[in-house]
């Protein structure tokens, strides 16, 4: 089955330039030249990857980045002309997978879109860190550092399994207690840091690298790059 990727750019020749170099790498390709009707093709087609520019008329690229991760997990690759640092981190921490400042290389576009595929290619039951020393298998519960057993509360199993999926966002102590618990129960927020605070430590006795960072007057976010 043909890899299908939905382009939603406003500005025509990019989106054709981008459309042209996609296809000759025999994806399906589907264009959308503002945000209602990439809406559209998103609520009708299964798509394997958005490639989504932030600053479309009507309906935003952020809308539509959050309209997505309400209803699934489809890799999304943000296109910005906006060089601020507090937008892209905007854009992860709204679940894009990858992010491109035009004005872009379209053979570094089609590479970061094949390395997102890959990644999100491969059996979503086995998470891991993108250096591959923290591994999660959901099926089977078990939790590994750099190939040694890590034993972990079933709190803490899906702490880090929601981090792993969806690494570099940052999350509040809320949202943490919402996926942990199972329901937005405010008294269990005090508690998210005394799980993240033991997860950090289990994780540590096999590793020096720091992975869950904290935000401060935020949350928490893991992030593979910061030692």
């Amino acid at each position: 089955m043909m890899t299908r990727v939905l382009i939603v750019e406003d500005e025509k020749k990019i989106a054709r330039l981008v459309e042209t170099y996609l296809e000759r790498e025999g994806y399906r390709i589907f264009v959308a030249y503002d945000g209602e009707v990439a809406l559209d093709i998103i609520g009708r087609e299964q798509l394997d990857l958005i490639v989504l520019d932030l600053m479309l008329p009507g309906v935003s690229g952020y809308e539509i980045c959050e309209y997505v991760r309400q209803k699934s997990t489809i890799p999304i690759i943000m296109l910005t002309a906006k060089t601020d640092e507090d937008q892209r981190v905007k854009g992860f921490n709204m679940g894009a997978d990858d992010y491109v400042i035009k004005p872009f290389s379209p053979k570094e576009l089609v590479a970061r879109i094949k390395a997102v595929l890959r990644r999100s290619s491969k059996n979503e039951s086995i998470l891991s860190s993108d250096d591959q020393a923290v591994e999660l298998n959901v099926d089977t519960h078990r939790t590994t550092v750099n190939s040694n057993n890590l034993q972990i509360t079933p709190t803490e199993f899906r702490i880090l399994e929601t981090f792993l999926r969806n690494k570099q966002r940052v999350y509040s102590r809320s949202e943490l207690a919402e996926r942990a618990f199972g329901w937005d129960y405010e008294s269990y927020e005090e508690t998210i840091y005394v799980h993240v605070k033991n997860l950090r430590k289990k994780i540590s006795q096999h590793t020096s690298k720091q992975y869950i960072h904290t935000v401060y007057g935020v949350g928490y976010r893991w992030d593979d790059d910061v030692k």
